[in-house]
């Protein structure tokens, strides 16, 4: 098996193209009016505006406040002062060690999504 996509929702489909596009360095493709998905090495970013595409908004769409989506980058530093010039909602201080080895920051984007980068060189997979 393999985890291929991960939906983020977004209330302006617009504003979050163009945040991820800037951090992640790509474009991305539009798949329709409030779908927009990022190819990040075979797992698909989707940033999904519900409204845009036309569908029903019954209850607000949330992550846990726990329930970080991570990236790996080979540039954290460089990700790290991009962020921090961002309109992210929050940004870590600083880039930190885990225990396990991983240097990471967390952030939430400017839609509330909690997300952690991590410096490619150092993921823990559980091995």
């Amino acid at each position: 098996m393999k985890l291929y996509r991960i939906i983020l929702p977004v209330t302006d489909i617009e504003k979050a193209v163009s945040f991820y596009s800037d951090i992640l360095g790509i474009e991305g493709v539009r798949v329709s009016p409030g779908r927009h998905y990022f190819n990040l090495q075979g797992t698909i970013l989707a940033c999904y505006d519900p409204v845009a595409d036309g569908d029903e908004i019954k209850t607000q769409w949330v992550f846990h406040e726990n329930q970080y989506i991570y990236i790996a980058t080979p540039n954290l530093d460089k990700i790290f002062e991009k962020i921090r010039k961002s309109n992210c909602l929050y940004v870590d201080d600083k880039i930190s060690s885990m225990p396990w080895g991983e240097r990471l920051f967390y952030v939430n984007d400017p839609f509330k999504n909690p997300i952690c980068f991590v410096d490619e060189t150092t993921i823990f997979t559980g091995d």
